[in-house]
């Protein structure tokens, strides 16, 4: 027997704003059957003993060293600039001052 209904799939069509056809929804209804069943396959794997986990194999974080290093001074940084203007990037408007 199907555990879901073509009434459920075309609400969670509707949902999701997708129009869909009518073969489309038995199709549908369908497919999310099979998804279904998979879904309790693994809750049935799924026992209190075995740790969720979110990889296959543990992982470690590997970092850097922070070192502390000078920076760009002013100048430096504008010179690359296409335009500055009171020791800052120009940049062309793209907002009006209506906003």
């Amino acid at each position: 027997m199907s555990k879901i209904s073509r009434d459920e799939v075309a609400h969670l069509a509707g949902l999701a704003r997708l129009a869909v056809t009518e073969q489309e929804l038995d199709t549908f209804a369908g497919q999310l059957d099979q998804i279904l069943d998979a879904v309790a396959k693994v809750g049935q794997v799924a026992a209190e003993d075995i740790p969720p986990t979110s990889h296959a194999v543990p992982v470690t974080n590997v970092f850097r060293e922070d070192v502390v290093r000078p920076g760009l001074s002013r100048e430096q940084a504008l010179s690359g600039a296409p335009a500055a203007e009171e020791n800052r990037f120009r940049v062309p408007r793209i907002l009006s001052e209506e906003a």
